[in-house]
Formats: structure tokens, sequence, C-alpha cells
């Protein structure tokens, strides 16, 4: 299977507004909106230039950033004000799975080392600001360094000056961007991702651009580039269709496996999606196509597709914006028809339950709650227990009797969360870091 090129948005930060990757200009759009729309949109990350200069601007950046990574799933490299590894440090907790170090500023060459031991080499970028520093690209590699961007400005890198990374990690590529027409744009990136040094690249879209992700991928493919979009591994002629000639499409959130909703596809809509990445559906009632959140707003973006054993029906995971029910509910089976008393044993759902219990008893103090009284007792006393059941767990790791530990762990864990309740931090925050690493 051919190595996927990176397609990958480029957006600058400054005075508490979004604006273009170089810092020239500015959007009226936030960061967080911005950066959500092209995830969604089929790229394949975010490149993230911190323009800010005063040290307040910087840490509402970071505030910022903290907000954008939650919100969306892609990687992100982030940089532009690294002077000393605590920099590095605050973008990596601010949720960047990487962090680039400019090299036109004094003193980041010497940092990539400490930055590369202490974080790892994969989370450490090189960003060269003009093509002569790719002489140094062998060395900022030997030092740590795990890829290199390189802004282009319109122009393609001679292969004397690419040569200079042949033994290197892949690298990035900026480009301007600049262009209208989708067709234009992917010419000029056409270059560039042609080079089997180059891993991908950094596109610059003005704002009303910033969804044109899978266009100007779809426009590379049809070029030979490949680039990270819905390919089938079966074509629509493989499919079982009904009666009617459509294909059941079962829809549900990729995060929790909730299912959202039933619809219908027929070629049109089936080839649509995948083209695209948001779902679209055939109206039996309509008898038209229509894509899921045309409307309304709430899109659906595909994660991944997957056909049954009789290859009849079609399973859907996607992201959900908003609800997917025409009602306005999360899901169209909202409603009970039977239900049985069960103890639920998934391991996340097990710990969201629990932990409501414990938001609940936070918010409504119930008398004689053990709960209670740790968080009337306040952060010390909830920190003393989760000390000691700290310790209880090495003691218990020590002692023969397996089930000791267990029941051991489950109080820790109980702790832990009433810990979380106070610090008012989520499940999903901690899932999403530990998915980081």
């Amino acid at each position: 299977m051919a190595e996927y090129k990176k397609l990958i948005i480029g957006l600058g930060y400054s005075e508490g507004r979004a604006c273009s990757w170089d810092g020239r200009k500015i959007y009226g759009q936030n960061l967080v909106q911005l950066g959500s729309a092209g995830c969604e949109s089929g790229a394949d990350g975010l490149f993230i230039y911190d323009c800010s200069v005063s040290e307040a601007d910087h840490e509402a950046m970071l505030h910022t950033l903290r907000e954008l990574c939650r919100k969306i799933d892609a990687p992100v490299i982030a940089g532009g004000r690294v002077k000393r590894l605590e920099d590095v440090k605050k973008y990596l907790y601010a949720g960047a799975s990487a962090v680039f170090l400019d090299m036109g500023a004094d003193g980041n060459e010497a940092l990539i080392k400490d930055a590369s031991k202490r974080f790892g080499g994969e989370k450490i970028y090189a960003y060269l600001p003009k093509l002569s520093y790719t002489a140094q690209a062998q060395s900022l590699a030997k030092l740590g360094a795990c890829g290199f961007v390189i802004p282009i400005a319109g122009q393609t890198p001679s292969l004397e000056e690419m040569e200079a990374f042949r033994h290197c990690p892949g690298i990035c590529l900026t480009a301007s961007g600049a262009a209208d027409e989708v067709k234009e744009q992917a010419k000029g990136l056409k270059a560039s991702l042609g080079c089997p040094e180059t891993a991908g690249a950094i596109l610059a879209l003005d704002e009303d651009r910033i969804g044109a992700s899978m266009e100007i991928k779809q426009q590379l493919k049809a070029d030979g580039i490949f680039l990270d979009t819905l390919q089938p591994a079966f074509q629509w002629r493989d499919l079982k269709k009904g009666a009617d000639g459509l294909v059941p499409v079962i829809v549900q959130d990729y995060r929790n496996k909730e299912v959202l909703m039933l619809a219908y596809m027929n070629e049109e809509a089936f080839e649509w999606t995948l083209a695209s990445g948001k779902m679209t559906y055939f109206s039996r009632s309509r008898q038209c196509l229509w894509i899921k959140g045309e409307t309304s707003g709430h899109f659906q973006y595909v994660k991944e597709l997957r056909i049954d054993c009789d290859e009849d029906t079609l399973l859907a995971e996607v992201e959900q914006v908003g609800g997917a029910c025409h009602t306005g509910n999360r899901s169209c089976f909202y409603r009970e028809l039977a239900k049985k008393e069960y103890k639920n044993r998934n391991p996340l759902g097990v710990f969201e339950d629990v932990y409501q219990v414990i938001l609940d008893r936070k918010a409504h103090p119930k008398e004689g709650s053990y709960t209670n009284y740790l968080f009337d007792k306040g952060i010390d006393k909830i920190l003393k227990k989760v000390g000691e059941e700290c310790t209880e767990i090495v003691i218990a790791a020590k002692n023969p009797d397996p089930e000791e530990i267990k029941y051991e762990m489950a109080d820790f864990l109980y702790h832990m969360m009433v810990l979380m309740a106070q610090k008012d931090m989520t499940w999903e925050e901690i899932t999403d870091e530990l998915a980081n690493r």
C-alpha cells in the first residue's frame, strides 16, 4: 500500500484572533472554529503558529489551543514562542502532538537536543524559515528533530535542496494557498508532494475556503498523489441492494458507539459520501439526494465505513455535529420501548456512570454520603486519600492474593474520580491525553 501524504491546514493566532499561519491576514472566525472546520473537512492535521507578542496573549493562545485540541482528533503541530524547555512543555500540555522550534531564533538549534531527549524526538519539529536552512537538516536530525517545516512561498525546492532530506525523517512543506480554485491549489502542491522526501504539505487557506481539504485531496489523487481519502475496499456494484436499489446504513457515534440513526444510500449518495467525507443519503420520501446537516448544520463527518457479512448493509462511524434526529435529540433512538435491569460492564461506561454519581453528590449533597464527606473536607483530604490508596496498591501487589490488588485498584480509581470532580476534569480529557501518547 502506498504511503499517504499529509495535507495539513496552517493557521496562526494573534491578539486573540485567528490569522494566517504567517500572521499577515486576520480572520473573522476564531481559531477553534476554523481549526475544527478544517479537520472536519478532511485535513490530516493542523499547523498552528503562535504569533502572540505579549506574555498575556501567549497564555490566552495556550488556552485557545487547549480548547481546540479537546474538540478535534487530528494531530496538531504548534509553536512560535519557544525559547526554553518550559515553552515546549506548555504547548504539549495544551494538547499539541508535536512542537516546532524556529531555527531562525537564537538558541533553538541547541534546544532541539534537550527537547527531544526530554519529550521524545517524535514530538519535536524544526522550522526552517528559509530554503537556505536546508543545509542544516542532517545535523538537526541527529540532534533529535523528527521532521521539518519549510515555508516555500509558492516556489518548489530544487532537487539539490531536497537531497538534504534524503536520509532524514519526512518533512512538511508550507504552501501559500493563495489560489482561489481547487485545481490551482492542487497544481501548486503537486510538485512538492510528488517528491519522495516530502511527507506532506501545510496549506494556507482563506477562512471561506477552509472546508476545501477533501476537494484538494481528490484533485491531487487524480494527479497520482496518494493522500488519505475514503478509498473503499468494496465498490457500489459489489453491494447487494434491496428491491428499491438502495442499501441501508446504520450510523453510530465513533467515540462512544452510540447508534444515532438509520438511513439509505443509492449509488450517487455512496460516491458523494466517499468524495466529500460527509454522510450523504437518498431520501425515500422525497426521492432525492440529501447531505445530512446541509440545512440544520448537523453534519456527519465520516470516520469509518464498514460492511456486514452479507454485503447488504453499511455501518458508518461518524463525528456527529449537534443532534442526528430531526426532533433535536442526539439519537433517533431516544425513546425506551422495553428494558431489563442489567449491570453495565463496559469499562468506560462504568467509569462514566460512577463519575456521574460523584458529580451528582457534588452538586446535590446527600447526608451521610462518604463522597460528600470528602468534598466537605476539601482538596487536602482528597489528596491524602489518593496517596493512601496508592500505598495500598503497592502493598497489595506484594501479597500473593490477586483479589486484594483488584479491590485496592478499585478504591484508588474511585478516589481519583473524586479528585477529578474536585478539579472539574472529565474522563474525555483523560482518554484524549492517553490517546495522544
